[in-house]
């Protein structure tokens, strides 16, 4: 798989990554980085455990990160997720299905992100 197919397969943006990055091996480099993130693994005990600030921090970080590799698709939920956890001191069932859509979408990048190597 080649780093604009992955791209393609993850719903991300290759040409806007490209003009930032330049170089194929440059954008294969930092797309790696992201499988030793542990950003999500955060999000996700920050959630079981009710720490609304903590979960805020973990999905804005995932944002950051998907904004400046352009993973567009992550990057929307993990958006729509922080913008719900942003301010926020109690757990609520509305944040469930927001959550859902980061784990699927962010699972989906891992799993094109490891054909790379």
């Amino acid at each position: 798989m080649t780093v604009k197919e992955c791209y393609d397969a993850m719903g991300g943006n290759y040409a806007d990554v490209e003009s930032r990055l330049r170089k194929e091996e440059r954008i294969q480099k930092f797309l790696l980085r992201v499988l030793n993130d542990t950003s999500y693994e955060l999000l996700c005990t920050s959630m079981k455990d009710r720490n609304m600030p903590e979960a805020f921090r973990a999905a804005h970080t995932i944002k950051g990160i998907c904004q400046n590799l352009s993973l567009d698709k992550l990057f929307k939920s993990a958006d729509c997720l922080a913008e719900l956890l942003r301010n926020r001191e109690e757990y609520g069932e509305d944040l469930e299905p927001a959550m859902a859509q980061v784990t699927e979408d962010y699972q989906m990048t891992i799993e094109c992100i490891k054909k790379l190597q």
